[in-house]
């Protein structure tokens, strides 16, 4: 009777889920803004708000059918972070589904058989760098918290387009063609994306995936345990288990107990400005707000978006918060960080006065903040750059409610490893490689059942009023503390609206050289004559966003990818 009540319910939302609306990249609206990477997911979400869903409901729908659309960059075989803005309360609340190692990983994880650290291609393709993904418990904790319509109802829109099928769009039709040489070695990756065991799936072709779609109907019916436990479990071990090349440890033992955390949010001001974000073991926002206090010191509104000696303060500030993030910042379980003593003010001022105007400073150093006393862990090793395979969501209900989440797979595709319809991650890669300098343990190592850090910087600001006044985040990697930091000053500080903001070219430095999209290279001249190293290349942020002003939205996805924004 459940499975036939469920299948009545089924029927009645593939209706409701109907034929797309016009989409842009940017939409306007007083009511409801959903923003996402493929237009799909937005379709879903804004159908999910229209008909009176919170944006906790859009937020689980949305990933769903991400996970099915965009399976390169997020899913339920990988992590995310959520930040929700309760209207009732003004209260800003972070749920971290981060994935975690394995209990029986260890220091030594990604040591190749010659003792040295692996490459991350070497680590990263195949079981060894798997996870115990997390975002399925991190949406049912949302949801339980924040839901409005039953768990069930938001996966029918989902079950619906992976049955009836979704047209390939161009960035996965590219995705799986550039990344042949390894989706070739997994059976049921190769099965699915080269339909005919040799030609890959192409642009504009229709995509079903039953796998998926019934996988999807017993979460919905049973909860995330039927993705945790039986069955699912069982396989996803198996395969991570059984990889041939690179065998990894996750257990059925380790699924099955997982949990996701709700974490106490960051949250610092910046020119009046309260801008939130999620803690360690996200680092990303964490970044992002250390920047933000170092620039913070000086005068960036009588300085334009295309003034070299601005980019020189902002990419100096990026350095130095990278260089507090490798030096301090881990899973707080097992690793004791100065924490939010990183964004104190004193600290930061004097982390500013560091800064020349005239000299690039290229050996930048931890800090010390006050009151810190306790033996300090050795510099991380950076792995750079890893390639990213992200995706981030921004979502304002009826009620005033926000939703800014990031999710992840880490690489594109993840392992490789499909799993029931699903591509399971690869996150445990962004611990680090070396597991000790000078025998001091470095903060980020891989230990059983820890978190890696994240890049991710899902933000909520508001203005000096009180309202909300910026939801944003981005995908990217490591690049995206700078894409964010970029914005985060550019509507701030240059008063510039959202749309242009996205629009700008990407600067950004990620502690080697500065690199910068083409329209930006007019200062390569002159920064470079500050000593720093300047790349020209294409950086293809995928940053979501919403902005308030006068009582109206905007929202606007990032021209560089396929993101689309729906609202009224």
């Amino acid at each position: 009777m459940k499975n036939l009540a469920f299948l009545q319910i089924l029927s009645i939302l593939t209706v409701f889920s109907g034929p797309a609306h016009a989409q842009s990249q940017t939409a306007y609206g007083s009511k409801i803004m959903v923003v996402t990477a493929h237009p799909e997911a937005t379709r879903i979400g804004y159908e999910i708000l229209k008909s009176g869903g919170s944006a906790a409901d859009a937020a689980v729908a949305v990933q769903l059918t991400l996970g099915l659309v965009e399976p390169q960059a997020s899913g339920i075989g990988g992590g995310t972070v959520a930040l929700y803005y309760d209207a009732v309360t003004k209260q800003v609340h972070t749920f971290d589904g981060r994935e975690t190692a394995p209990m029986e990983a260890g220091q030594y994880l990604f040591r190749g058989e010659d003792g040295k650290p692996m490459s991350f291609e070497d680590a990263a393709v195949g079981g060894r760098a798997v996870g115990v993904p997390g975002t399925l418990r991190a949406l049912e904790m949302m949801h339980k918290k924040f839901g409005s319509r039953p768990w069930r109802d938001l996966f029918s829109p989902t079950i619906g387009l992976a049955e009836e099928g979704f047209t390939v769009s161009k960035r996965l039709a590219a995705a799986v063609a550039k990344d042949e040489g390894n989706l070739q070695f997994f059976n049921d990756a190769l099965l699915y994306f080269f339909p005919d065991a040799a030609t890959p799936i192409n642009e504009g072709g229709r995509l079903k995936n039953y796998l998926y779609a019934s996988l999807l109907r017993k979460i919905a019916l049973d909860g995330p345990d039927a993705f945790y436990k039986g069955a699912n479990a069982e396989l996803v071990a198996k395969r991570v288990h059984d990889d041939r090349d690179n065998p990894g440890l996750l257990s059925i033992e380790d699924m099955a107990s997982y949990e996701a955390i709700e974490r106490k949010s960051v949250c610092k001001t910046y020119r009046g400005y309260l801008i939130c974000t999620a803690g360690e073991p996200t680092a990303g926002g964490m970044m992002v707000l250390s920047a933000l206090g170092v620039v913070a010191n000086f005068d960036m509104a009588s300085k334009g978006a295309m003034d070299a000696g601005a980019w020189n303060l902002i990419v100096e500030a990026e350095r130095l918060a990278l260089a507090d993030k490798n030096y301090y910042m881990g899973d707080p379980h097992y690793v004791q960080s100065p924490g939010e003593r990183l964004l104190d003010g004193n600290y930061l001022k004097t982390r500013a006065a560091l800064i020349s105007p005239d000299t690039a400073s290229l050996k930048v150093m931890y800090g010390n903040p006050s009151g810190w006393e306790k033996l300090k862990p050795a510099a991380r090793e950076p792995v750079y750059p890893k390639p990213p395979g992200t995706s981030h969501i921004s979502i304002v209900d009826a009620r005033g409610n926000i939703v800014s989440m990031t999710s992840s797979v880490q690489d594109t595709f993840g392992s490789r490893i499909m799993v029931n319809g699903f591509m399971l991650n690869n996150q445990l890669g962004e611990f680090s490689f070396v597991p000790e300098v000078d025998g001091k343990p470095v903060a980020n190592r891989a230990e059983g059942g820890k978190r890696p850090l994240y890049d991710a910087a899902p933000l909520i600001v508001f203005s000096p009023d009180g309202k909300p006044f910026l939801v944003i985040g981005s995908a990217g990697g490591s690049g995206i503390p700078g894409y964010i930091l970029q914005r985060v000053i550019a509507m701030i500080d240059w008063k510039q609206d959202l749309v242009s903001a996205l629009a700008a070219p990407n600067v950004i430095n990620r502690g080697r050289e500065i690199e910068m999209e083409e329209g930006a290279a007019v200062m390569a001249e002159s920064l470079k004559a500050k000593g720093h190293p300047v790349k020209v290349l294409g950086l293809v942020s995928g940053i979501t966003a919403i902005s308030f002003a006068n009582g109206m939205m905007t929202g606007a996805a990032d021209s560089r990818r396929e993101g689309t924004a729906m609202g009224e």
